[in-house]
């Protein structure tokens, strides 16, 4: 029996997703494993976060001679065991990981950026609009006062 690693596609249309899986050379692609060795997303943001393996293994299958396909020789090459990106792979995966704690900015911060054209018009010497601030102000002392009428 002669064992290849290859990817198995699994996902959606528009939306793939590969396993890397030692298999039998004569299964169809997406047919029986014999094991699961890792997962491949080409859908990731994170060019280099794209592929995890598990390279012990992977090193297991090769030494026991299963011959990897072409594209799954690449992603060993580069995210194997002596991969020639590992180093990327664990800063593309730091990033991924503060998007997922990142959190939008308060809708208060809009509110200023509201007020200052406010504050550039000129005020207008209308009794009517002084008025208002001492209406709002009003009902706040009032508020007040019954307290410390209750309190007492």
């Amino acid at each position: 029996m002669a064992v290849r690693i290859r990817m198995k596609k699994l996902g959606r249309a528009h939306r793939p997703f590969f396993r890397v899986c030692a298999m039998d050379q004569r299964s169809p692609r997406d047919g029986r494993v014999i094991e699961e060795l890792g997962y491949y997303d080409p859908m990731c943001p994170e060019t280099d976060a794209r592929v995890s393996l598990k390279s012990d293994r992977i090193d297991h299958w090769i030494s026991v001679g299963a011959q990897p396909s072409d594209k799954v020789a690449v992603l060993i090459k580069k995210y194997g065991t002596n991969g020639t990106h590992l180093e990327q792979q664990k800063a593309a995966l730091e990033r991924l990981g503060k998007r997922k704690q990142y959190t939008p900015a308060p809708p208060e911060a809009a509110k200023p950026e509201a007020a200052k054209p406010e504050a550039s018009q000129p005020k207008s010497e209308d009794p009517k609009s002084e008025a208002a601030p001492e209406a709002e102000a009003a009902p706040e002392e009032a508020a007040v006062a019954t307290e410390e009428t209750a309190s007492e």
